[in-house]
């Protein structure tokens, strides 16, 4: 914590402070489902926005301009008003301003497809820590905690460990509940593995990478750019090197999916060819699918 002290001073304590952290912006997209009634959706949206914007998920204090810019887009696939029950998936994403721009950068993104949970129209959400009996409730903390701690590590040296924690702690006691998402080994992209990877030993050099890529590089992007462009090349290095520690992980992965346009930004026509072709190599062995940008990054 002695690392962070100076960071949050200067970042997050002023005369006129908040307690929340969140920005957040919840789209419910219930297309497929038809012959329903718009107001249980309406509701729902209404419910997620409210804990996430007006919930203290932590002690630090944030003036409202730096309140953490997030989105939970929300497709519904089924909904049976029987037994109020909802299935769909959820795509969650926290975004960072980068210094000195009006550019904005993704921290973290994941697709989590198993968003399923029982919902009335005139439900309220209230978060309780010390009772995890609600799937969507604990969904909705989960994710808040995860892009919370991603955001403080991109500010500081693994300076989200607390909060990544919080997160972990909801996982670990929601599983009880019996939905899918939470379970350990069921899934390398679920909730579980998710958090347990990103707070395994073994990933470290994953997590140093997020606070050299964001701000010991990009943000000094607009003021010296061949500088900061080889700091998140040398970032790139720790990517690899966690890959390296821990093959199963998906993380890496997910980093590469939603960072493959930013990357060929950074990278294509830029430097020599040797430098674009290790990149390359990197990028390459990690997601393979992806392919076709890397490319880009390469010629």
């Amino acid at each position: 914590m002695k690392r962070l002290l100076p960071l949050i001073a200067l970042w997050l304590v002023s005369w006129n402070v908040q307690a929340q952290e969140l920005n957040a912006k919840v789209n419910i997209n219930r297309s497929q489902v038809s012959n329903t009634k718009s107001g249980v959706f309406d509701a729902l949206e209404k419910v997620i926005s409210r804990l996430l914007n007006e919930h203290a998920w932590t002690g630090l204090k944030f003036r409202d301009m730096e309140r953490i810019q997030c989105t939970f887009n929300i497709t519904i696939d089924t909904y049976s008003e029987t037994d109020n029950s909802f299935t769909g998936s959820l795509l969650v994403a926290g975004i960072r301003p980068v210094y000195n721009s009006s550019y904005t950068t993704t921290v973290f993104s994941m697709n989590d497809k198993d968003f399923n949970f029982a919902f009335q129209e005139f439900d309220q959400l209230e978060w309780r820590p010390e009772q995890v009996d609600n799937n969507l409730t604990a969904m909705i903390a989960y994710w808040a905690y995860v892009i919370i701690g991603m955001d403080l590590d991109a500010m500081a040296p693994m300076g989200g460990t607390e909060v990544l924690r919080m997160a972990q702690d909801v996982c670990n006691n929601a599983e009880m509940l019996g939905y899918a998402g939470w379970k350990a080994f069921d899934d390398s992209k679920n909730r579980y593995a998710i958090i347990n990877d990103y707070l395994d030993g073994s990933m470290e050099k994953f997590r140093q990478l997020q606070y050299t890529y964001y701000r010991t590089g990009l943000d000094h992007m607009a003021e010296n750019p061949e500088a900061a462009r080889t700091t998140i090349a040398e970032s790139l290095n720790l990517l690899k090197e966690a890959h390296e520690d821990k093959a199963m992980s998906m993380l890496p992965q997910i980093f590469t999916d939603y960072k493959r346009d930013e990357l060929v930004s950074i990278f294509s026509g830029q430097g020599s060819s040797k430098d674009r072709e290790a990149i390359y190599d990197i990028l390459f062995r990690i997601n393979p699918s992806q392919n076709n940008y890397w490319e880009k990054i390469k010629n």
